[in-house]
């Protein structure tokens, strides 16, 4: 039940803050170049039991892929299943998902030079949105799908920003409003940093990554938070 803020501009850099939610007992590394033979250049965070990555880059190609997780209506067995980690490595080496697949349902995030798209699996269709300009938000549902209670919630707070295409500095405003979200009790449903187990899942928010595609390459941060589904450590 991850969360994706994206700002995609005519001709310019596109930019994006996606915060990762994961079993906290699920081992994980930081963002690295943890693929040099099969990956050469791309560099990610990565997931230690299936080796693949939630979100991924690739700074020559001025790529960027993020995986998140949605419902689906796959009946395989679970040892039938293959792991999605592949997708966001094969989506920034230029190899997208193009047919069924044996995998549970996502939403793969496409950032590229030219353009941008979501592809969506529900286990039966897979589907191409388009991104078009301007701010834009998506969780386990479609895009800036406001039946997504953090979406009604946060998107129009996202767009009333309006960061200039050439701020430097654009990732402080962003990060300093995930911060005010961060006020709402993470069993919240309107939450961006959450605790999941309410809903039926173990995940909670691990880090957040700030990023921007542009013509002069790829910058990617990862900021780890002090204690899973929250901003700040208690006193």
């Amino acid at each position: 039940m991850c969360t994706v803020v994206m700002d995609i501009a005519d001709g310019g850099a596109t930019r994006l803050l996606a915060v990762r939610d994961e079993d906290p007992e699920r081992e994980w590394d930081a963002l690295g170049s943890w693929w040099p033979e099969r990956y050469p250049g791309v560099i990610g965070i990565r997931d230690r039991r299936a080796g693949g990555a939630w979100l991924a880059a690739n700074p020559v190609e001025r790529r960027l892929a993020v995986l998140l997780n949605r419902a689906d209506v796959l009946g395989l067995p679970e040892d039938q299943v293959v792991s999605r980690g592949s997708l966001a490595l094969e989506s920034v080496v230029g190899r997208s998902p193009a047919s069924r697949l044996p995998m549970h349902g996502f939403n793969l995030l496409e950032i590229g030079p030219e353009s941008s798209r979501v592809l969506s699996w529900d286990g039966a269709e897979l589907r191409e949105t388009p991104v078009p300009a301007g701010v834009h938000m998506i969780a386990h549902d479609d895009l800036d799908d406001l039946a997504t209670p953090r979406i009604a919630a946060w998107l129009p707070a996202f767009r009333d920003l309006s960061l200039p295409a050439d701020d430097a500095e654009w990732a402080d405003p962003w990060v300093a409003l995930l911060a005010d979200t961060a006020r709402l009790d993470p069993q919240d449903d309107r939450a961006i940093i959450r605790d999941n187990r309410p809903h039926g899942y173990p995940t909670q928010s691990l880090l957040y990554c700030t990023a921007s595609v542009a013509p002069e390459g790829v910058d990617v941060h990862d900021v780890i938070l002090p204690s899973p589904g929250h901003w700040a450590t208690s006193h």
